[in-house]
């Protein structure tokens, strides 16, 4: 019996976390409750980027809603970059933009990312070390790899979505923690 190489076994999780993400989803609330946890042991962390849900990832829309002191910022996709712009109001400050994502209308003014202070990051699976599993077109782990030193990179997931292992490769950035329930 033959073990299949690695890019075929990271490929074949990434299928496996793909029709689990279809599924249904359960509650976000869990999630948002152990993320405001996370950030009330960070009250210094002004500027925040989050993310639009996907269906299968968590909603951290809640999370938002509650913190308006803090400054949210979403990614908006530009070419093979993304770009992070401050939304104050997010039903009617996000369209739907590339792969059918929500995210900030164009007019909106982009945020450097050397402002950012904490990165809460999607992605179909995590694993303990940190390892993020994304949906394979490298946006961001391009980002995160120009992010400023000390900036917290933060994966937010299911407790589904913890895997064993992600299969990480030379390019792929590490969570420096994991967000579950």
């Amino acid at each position: 019996m033959t073990i299949p190489d690695f890019p075929t076994r990271k490929a074949q999780l990434r299928s496996t976390l793909r029709q689990l993400a279809r599924g249904e989803s359960p509650p976000s609330g869990p999630v948002c409750d152990a993320v405001e946890q996370w950030l009330t042991s960070h009250p210094g962390l002004a500027t925040i980027a989050v993310f639009a849900a996907l269906p299968g990832e968590a909603d951290l829309a809640e999370v938002v809603a509650r913190h308006p002191e803090r400054r949210w910022v979403y990614p908006r996709v530009c070419g093979d970059a993304l770009t992070f712009h401050a939304v104050t109001n997010p039903a009617e400050e996000l369209t739907c933009g590339a792969f059918g994502i929500r995210e900030p209308a164009p007019d909106l003014a982009p945020v450097a990312s050397g402002r950012i202070d904490a990165f809460l990051c999607p992605g179909l699976g995590f694993d303990a070390h940190g390892g993020r599993l994304g949906r394979g077109r490298g946006y961001y782990d391009r980002m995160l790899a120009g992010a400023r030193p000390g900036a917290h990179k933060i994966g937010v997931c299911f407790a589904r979505q913890i895997v064993p292992d992600t299969f990480p490769e030379p390019h792929d950035v590490p969570m420096d923690e994991v967000i579950s329930a």
